[in-house]
């Protein structure tokens, strides 16, 4: 039986659902928004809320977007011919920090893992094939930021033979998540990525 009112409970209970959570960080985030003004409390009910409701995927390149598209493929100063592939959408933001990469993504929507069940067909690696393959298709170079690469490699130079695949250079663990390396080592590896 919880000590809480049930409400509180309610609340402790979903924000432990969060990734990175545990049930006191959850405790102590409950106590702080029940003592927060209303205001800030609705504001952020309403932040998610809106988030929700109005943020879906870039018909491109399935990055986070309000609207058909993500503004990076909405900006025309983007290179258009150079596509690199992430995981998730906090990879986006990941290399976006760096300030060293102008061209254009592509969201996969996870992690190629067959041993958890995520083959190829659970995301969206036939939508960066059709990309490629389109014609009069501009792209030129395609950097992989994921791992594996050597299938995804593979499978691109079989669809488009003149493609130009990279990956980013060393300095970046095998395995590690973008999202939590730091901007220099990014930017490192994208300025030396290297053909595949």
């Amino acid at each position: 039986m919880s000590v809480y009112a049930p409400p509180i409970q309610r609340l402790v209970s979903e924000l432990s659902k969060l990734p990175g959570i545990g049930n006191r960080t959850a405790q102590r985030l409950a106590f702080y928004i029940l003592r927060a003004p209303l205001e800030d409390a609705d504001a952020l009910a309403q932040a998610i809320r809106d988030v929700k409701e109005r943020i879906g995927l870039c018909e491109i390149c399935s990055n986070l977007a309000e609207g058909p598209r993500c503004r990076i493929c909405e900006d025309e100063r983007r290179d258009p011919a150079l596509i690199c592939v992430v995981e998730e959408p906090s990879d986006v933001i990941a290399l976006e920090r760096t300030h060293e990469y102008r061209g254009r993504y592509h969201v996969l929507g996870g992690a190629l893992s067959p041993i958890d069940g995520v083959d190829a067909e659970d995301l969206r690696i036939a939508e960066l094939f059709r990309r490629v393959e389109e014609p009069g298709s501009e792209i030129r170079e395609v950097v992989l930021a994921t791992n594996p690469t050597t299938t995804i490699a593979e499978a691109l130079r079989e669809r488009a033979p003149q493609l130009s695949v990279t990956r980013l250079a060393s300095g970046l663990p095998v395995g590690a998540d973008l999202e939590y390396a730091d901007e220099v080592t990014l930017g490192r590896a994208f300025s030396g990525r290297r053909a595949l």
